[in-house]
Order: C-alpha cells, then sequence, then structure tokens
C-alpha cells in the first residue's frame, strides 16, 4: 500500500534514528553530566521521541482513511474489489468513481459525522483490530465472513447528509424525499436501502431482505434484527445471493 504522507514516515524514522543515537553515544560514552549532555539528553529523551511519535501517529492515523487500508484485511475484499469495479453500479462503487471523494470513499462515507466525528470513527476501529486479531476474524473464510460479521449499528442517514444537505432544490423537488423527510431526519427509512437508492454492497443481502418494522429499512436482516451483532470493518453482511449490482433508485438524488 503507498503511503498517504511518506514524509512524515521519513521525519518519523529521523527523530527515532537522532534519538537513538544520542543515547547510544551516552551509554557508550558516560560522559559527566554537564549542561551541554543535559541538553543532549533532553532532547534524546524528549524532544525527538515527542516528535517520532507525533509524525507516526498523524502518518497512520491519515493512512488509516485511505481505501487501500480499508481493503487490506481479507474479509473486505469483496466489499473493496465491489467498489473500485468500473462496471459495478452499487452505491459504493458509484461514489468511489467520484472524484471528489478522492482514494477515501469507504472512511468518507463510514466515518461519524459530527465535531467528534473523527475520535469516535478512529477509537471505534480499535474495536475492528481486536475483533480481526483477536477474536477469530483472520481465520474466517470469504464465505463464513459474509454471513458472520455484520455492520454494529445501521446506517446514519446523517452521513449521507454530510453531501446530500436535503435543502437544495434538486434533493426537495423530488415527492418521494419530501414525503418521507420525517422518516428519513429519524433514520427510520435509509437512504441505501432497496426501495431508495439501493443497497451500498447489495451483494451482502440475502434474498427476502426487508425492513425490519420497528428500526425500518436499516441495513438489518430480518432474522437476526434487534439481536446483538459484532461490528464490521464497513460494511452490513450476510450472505451472498447474487452479482453485486444497485437496486433501481425510486427517485433522484442531490448532486
Amino acid at each position: 500500500m503507498n503511503h498517504p504522507t511518506p514524509w512524515l514516515g521519513f521525519a518519523a524514522l529521523l527523530c527515532a534514528a537522532v534519538a537513538a543515537a544520542i543515547l547510544v553515544v551516552f551509554l557508550i560514552k558516560k560522559p559527566t553530566l554537564d549542561l551541554r549532555v543535559k541538553l543532549w539528553l533532553l532532547l534524546g529523551l524528549g524532544v525527538f521521541p515527542a516528535l517520532t511519535g507525533a509524525t507516526s501517529t498523524v502518518a497512520g492515523m491519515e493512512a488509516t482513511t485511505h481505501r487501500d487500508f480499508c481493503g487490506s484485511c481479507h474479509v473486505m475484499d469483496a466489499h473493496y474489489d465491489n467498489a473500485i469495479d468500473p462496471q459495478s453500479q452499487s452505491l459504493a462503487a458509484r461514489h468511489t468513481r467520484n472524484p471528489f471523494f478522492g482514494k477515501k470513499s469507504c472512511y468518507t462515507c463510514h466515518a461519524d459525522y459530527g465535531m467528534y466525528g473523527y475520535a469516535m470513527t478512529k477509537a471505534g476501529g480499535m474495536r475492528h483490530v481486536y475483533e480481526y486479531y483477536l477474536n477469530g476474524w483472520n481465520k474466517k473464510s470469504m464465505d463464513e465472513a459474509l454471513e458472520t460479521i455484520h455492520i454494529m449499528k445501521p446506517y446514519d442517514n446523517l452521513n449521507c447528509r454530510q453531501c446530500h444537505t436535503t435543502t437544495l432544490h434538486d434533493w426537495l423537488r423530488v415527492p418521494d424525499h419530501q414525503s418521507l423527510k420525517k422518516e428519513l431526519d429519524a433514520n427510520r427509512v435509509s437512504c441505501a436501502s432497496a426501495g431508495c437508492h439501493g443497497f451500498a454492497h447489495p451483494f451482502t443481502k440475502k434474498p427476502g431482505f426487508a425492513a425490519n418494522p420497528k428500526l425500518g429499512d436499516r441495513n438489518l436482516h430480518p432474522a437476526t434484527a434487534g439481536s446483538a451483532r459484532p461490528t464490521d470493518p464497513g460494511a452490513a453482511g450476510s450472505a451472498p445471493s447474487a452479482a453485486p449490482s444497485a437496486a433501481p433508485a425510486r427517485s433522484g438524488g442531490e448532486p
């Protein structure tokens, strides 16, 4: 995977190397602790390690927003392949082809919105790390992953409204948008549903998928809706049914 900010990675390595060099020289020579040596130790024990931590953290956080990182776990192969498929008409693929998303289409659509969205999204990502390495996801086949790994919570329409504000004329002029405005605002109806703009990852839906009567059509399978679900590294999961394709949109969307 190409690192999105290579200079930060190089800066982190350089700072770490300088800090290590200072400490090694001190341990070998064991000079008298005069002011000059104390200043060097301040650099080796404080300044350069702090710079190493800061630059490596920023580089790592930035790398985890890129689509290649999202597809680096094998259980996400199907989602990643569909998203970058130039022939696919799924919501994920169509948004990935949008140049405004750059290489961050997965993160942009799945990141929590709001003041604390970035921090909460990164904190939630640690759950994925736990599930993958300590709870057996890394040992699952793709068929097992699609059957057993599910999205932790229903997809929030607020994520769609980062771009589709629901206030512009092109959105308001659609009768279905107007009639469902309250349900969309309350997340009782999902923008990414079969009756509206189609599932983001349609191959994860079983035949007979229907809306949950209590929560609305919010990416929950009726057989298990409402039960405790493990988190998914990016999309709702269940057994595959057909080749990836988007359900026809019932109405037009806002540009």
